[in-house]
């Protein structure tokens, strides 16, 4: 099935490509590189020349994105493509708002006008749990009927991005030319392509693990937990981390088992959470390396404790978590960047 990766040079997306082409799916994969790799779009290519492809445009081009739908008979669109900083979004929410949501309606524009008009047939949206805010007392593990109220710029572009879907979905249901929607509401997304090839490399990076990571290999003298006075056991956040490949087995998932006309939203997690302190004596016990950590003052917009309830997607998709163990999601991060200390220019 040819298939549209926005953001596909970013670290779920491209993780998501190769998933697909190992599938036998034709992929072509778009990003404007601002914060995407071209790296690994190299990497893909060569191992599988003849199912993939890179169109290096904004995702709100319109245009260009029209003319790849076409020229490649696309059917499906994967949207990964969007700033994802909590911290970040807090300071420039008008760039989030314009990136996340004026960009994304550029693509739907595009997805619409599409093969004169028919439009693609199946639209899967990278989510977030920052829709959920902190979620109110007993909706923990979050189920997908949690109220959701963000609490920070980034968790509202993705919440009213999911409005604008829905909107969209039930326009093409009134012209009688429906569309699959599929929205994955994620967790903290963790790990690297257990093969070798992918990983994660950001700039800047402030994901826990790899920031863990770099201070436990020397890349950073130390490393900061912000917010110890949290109402947790440890007095640390808590959040649920799935694995980047069982991540990218729900979008599969979802792209096979959701049919034409209905929409759905699914949490992707592990149903379990780990707290701060938690992934940090995870990650000295797989590089025996015990880093200097430093406490700090809770860093703006973040939630207290989020953690999935997983019935739904099991139910619905038959998806599972097949890696749960969190040192075992840490060795496959630590590998990889131990492997690649300056990201992809390594």
């Amino acid at each position: 099935m040819p298939t549209l990766v926005t953001g596909g040079a970013g670290y779920i997306g491209s993780h998501a490509c190769q998933r697909l082409l190992r599938d036998g799916h034709q992929v072509i994969a778009l990003d404007n590189l601002f914060r995407g790799h071209r790296a690994p779009m190299d990497l893909l290519s060569h191992a599988y020349p003849r199912q993939f492809s890179f169109v290096h445009a904004d995702v709100g081009d319109t245009e260009a994105v029209t003319a790849a739908i076409n020229e490649h008979e696309i059917d499906t669109v994967m949207h990964f493509g969007a700033l994802a900083y909590v911290g970040e979004s807090v300071e420039d929410p008008l760039w989030y708002y314009r990136n996340n949501i004026a960009m994304g309606i550029g693509l739907l524009d595009a997805c619409d006008q599409a093969h004169d008009g028919r439009g693609i047939s199946r639209f899967i949206f990278s989510s977030s749990c920052a829709t959920y805010g902190d979620p109110p007392e007993g909706m923990i593990p979050v189920p997908e009927n949690c109220p959701q109220s963000p609490t920070s710029p980034y968790g509202y572009t993705k919440l009213h991005f999911e409005h604008i879907l829905k909107d969209y979905a039930t326009k093409r249901q009134r012209e009688d030319n429906p569309i699959a929607l599929t929205m994955l509401r994620y967790f903290n997304v963790a790990g690297s392509d257990r093969t070798g090839m992918l990983g994660e490399d950001h700039t800047p990076e402030t994901h826990l693990i790899p920031v863990g990571i770099d201070a436990a290999t020397g890349k950073r003298d130390s490393m900061s937990i912000f917010g110890t006075d949290y109402p947790t056991p440890d007095g640390t956040c808590i959040r649920d981390y799935v694995h980047v490949e069982d991540l990218v087995d729900a979008h599969a998932r979802a792209m096979e088992r959701v049919q034409i006309g209905e929409v759905q939203a699914f949490n992707v997690g592990i149903g379990k959470g780990y707290s701060v302190r938690e992934i940090l004596d995870s990650i000295k016990r797989v590089s025996g390396v015990d880093f200097a950590v430093h406490e700090t003052d809770r860093r703006a917009g973040d939630a207290i404790a989020l953690y999935n309830d997983p019935t739904k997607i099991k139910a619905t998709l038959g998806w599972d978590a097949q890696i749960t163990d969190i040192d075992e999601i840490v060795t496959t991060a630590y590998t990889w960047l131990k492997g690649h200390p300056n990201g992809y220019a390594t």
